[in-house]
């Protein structure tokens, strides 16, 4: 391999100094340096200041040719190559040429990206969004013990001391997609576990779910109890609610105590499942429940209100219950919800 390596550099000086820059990261990877050796190093063979950002935890590492921590403010970068692992960006890597870059920069900066995913993947945690099943359920499973799941949260490369956000969802959308999606810049983690999927995360934004995911969101500071929590804010979930949070459900959230074979015997419930067969009719009622108004429902309809309040006349004949009357409404809005948590 040696031999071909002189035959080729003696053909093509490009071929040579490639060659070299080859053979200087593997020396480097062989010596198991750490993320600012390589900087430095990186730095002092391109005789430029040389960076290397992670964008998960935002630590950016940057040396200049004499092997000091290069001054701030940055300048701006001459070229720069993203940092990937199983596929997925989440780094990057840049050199800050003055004079702009020179013909073998790009060889350089994308060993210096291979030689950083390795290290990261060597040395620290998983920086990809998908993580092992197993260390989520071991964070989130009450049967854990403590140790064990504060073992499992640095190994998924959460802080200690930082609380995390259990999310459940239901989506066809790939896991890791949503999870970069509701907490960018910052830790997030996800793992399907059976039919919902887990996503751990230090802070999630609500309105940065994309269209189709269903998701509860748990309250608790404990992950297991806050699994519990973002299951049961799941089962709440609706087309006009497609995200839940556990701390907005109140008292609702007892309904999901309710043992499945009592709920189904229930009248109420009973007559509101009849009503599957009819989508529209259940469309009206649910829009009735969730504005308590002929008028607004109507809006979400886009319907006359003569026509809802027709269908809702006929709709609270077939229940059995008096939907015009306060009671008759919380009635089936007790009903329609109790329906939802068994469908799920």
């Amino acid at each position: 391999m040696e031999a071909l390596a002189v035959r080729l550099s003696g053909l093509d000086p490009y071929v040579d100094g490639a060659i070299r820059i080859v053979a200087f990261y593997d020396t480097l990877m062989r010596r198991r340096v750490d993320l600012p050796a390589l900087a430095r190093a990186s730095a002092a063979l391109a005789e430029c200041v040389a960076g290397i950002r992670l964008h998960g935890t935002g630590r950016t590492i940057r040396f200049s040719p004499g092997g000091t921590g290069a001054a701030d403010p940055p300048a701006p970068a001459s070229s720069t190559m993203p940092v990937s692992l199983d596929e997925e960006e989440f780094g990057t890597v840049w050199l800050e040429r003055p004079d702009g870059p020179l013909q073998l920069d790009e060889v350089l900066l994308e060993r210096l990206a291979l030689a950083v995913a390795a290290v990261v993947e060597r040395y620290g945690p998983a920086p990809t969004t998908l993580a092992d099943p197993a260390l989520v359920e071991l964070v989130i499973s009450s049967r854990s013990e403590e140790p064990a799941r504060a073992r499992a949260l640095r190994l998924l490369g959460f802080a200690p001391d930082r609380p995390v956000r259990v999310v459940a969802v239901r989506s066809r959308l790939p896991l890791d997609r949503i999870g970069a999606l509701i907490c960018p810049g910052r830790p997030v983690k996800a793992a399907p576990l059976g039919d919902v999927g887990a996503i751990l995360a230090t802070t999630v934004d609500p309105d940065r779910f994309p269209a189709g995911v269903r998701a509860g969101i748990g309250a608790a500071g404990s992950p297991d109890r806050c699994w519990q929590e973002a299951r049961t804010a799941l089962r709440f979930t609706g087309p006009r609610e497609p995200v839940r949070h556990h701390a907005d459900l109140g008292a609702l959230a007892l309904l999901a105590e309710i043992p499945e074979a009592v709920a189904r015997e229930n009248a109420d419930v009973a007559a509101i499942a009849r009503l599957v067969g009819d989508p529209e009719d259940l469309e009206t009622l649910d829009a009735y429940c969730a504005t308590g108004s002929l008028r607004r429902a109507a809006d979400l309809l886009h319907l006359h209100h003569s026509s809802v309040a027709r269908r809702v006349e006929q709709i609270g004949r077939a229940l059995g219950i008096d939907l015009t009357a306060p009671a008759g409404l919380t009635r089936a809005r007790l009903a329609l919800g109790v329906w939802r948590l068994l469908d799920h």
